[in-house]
Formats: C-alpha cells, structure tokens, sequence
C-alpha cells in the first residue's frame, strides 16, 4: 500500500529469503600490502551480506531474537580465484543451499562487476544458537519450510558427489 502522505510504501517490500545480491565499490582500507583486497575483507564482505540479506527478508536480527535463538559461524571456506583492487565494483550474491536441524549453509559468490570475472567464492556453515545458553538448537520450523527445496537439491548434489571432470579437449577418457 502506498500512504497519501508521502508516496512511500506503508509496508516493506521483502527480499527473496533464499538469494539476494548488492554491490559496492572496493575501498582503500581493504587493501593489503600487495594493492589488492586483503583476504580477510573477503569474509567481512560474506558476512555483511548475509546479515543484509536476513534483514531485507525478514528474518533479521528482531525476528531471530524474538525466537530465541540467533545464527554463528561455525565454519567458512573461501576460494580466490582472481583479486579485486582499489576502485573495482563487486558485486556479491548469497545463496542459502541449506537449512536442516541446527545448520544453514549459504555460499556467496564475489564477481567484478565491469568484466564478469570470479573473484572469489565463500561457503560459510552457520549454526542456530539459543540465545539463553548459546547452546545449538533446531533452526525455527519457518526457515527449515521454506528452503526445503533448495536443501533437497543440496542434499541430492551431495550423495552424487562431483561431477566428473572433463579430460584435455579432442581426447576422450578410457
């Protein structure tokens, strides 16, 4: 609903809970010694997002509190592929792969914008925690429904396994 008063909508519009996407420039103050981004600021950008992300679709930090609980990091992995420099836009894109017991799974890709190119890729396993002992508990039966999907499918790519690899061009394996 748009108010008569000041053309704004009355209520947020949500972000899609299971992907989300913004873009800012690189900083002077990310850089190492080397003129690139440190790889430190990788995971701060990661986590900026992620925190972005619940809070554009609801499920922020006032949700998460008023439900007792609240997410960590448990564990992160980051792949570099090439680095980002001063004056480079990139742009970042999380996807929740998985919600299941007291786990979610989000993997963030982190690309430049002028050509395209991977920067870097950040798979980071979070855990529900309570906020009345930090102890790990169930993720909220909310969140668990609506990435069924995509936590079937993660679950289903997994029990595969990864895909075979290709051999040289013109020659076939076996």
């Amino acid at each position: 609903m748009v108010s008569e008063t000041n053309g704004l909508a009355d209520e947020l519009v949500r972000a899609d809970p299971l992907e989300f996407t913004l873009r800012w420039p690189v900083r002077g103050y990310e850089l190492d010694s080397n003129g690139h981004v440190n790889n430190a600021v990788y995971l701060s950008w990661a986590e900026e997002l992620a925190t972005a992300h619940a809070e554009a679709a609801g499920y922020g930090r006032e949700w998460s509190v008023s439900r007792g609980g609240g997410w960590v990091v448990r564990r992160t992995e980051i792949t570099y592929h090439r680095p980002a420099v001063y004056g480079d836009e990139v742009e970042l894109t999380v996807r929740v792969e998985l919600v299941r017991g007291a786990r979610g799974v989000r993997r963030t890709t982190i690309t430049r914008v002028a050509d395209r190119e991977l920067l870097a890729e950040v798979l980071t396993e979070w855990v529900w925690v309570r906020l009345s002992d930090g102890r790990a508990a169930p993720a909220p039966g909310e969140l668990v429904e609506l990435a069924a999907a995509v936590t079937a499918r993660t679950l289903a790519q997994r029990r595969r396994g990864p895909a075979p690899r290709a051999g040289p061009p013109g020659r076939s394996r076996g």
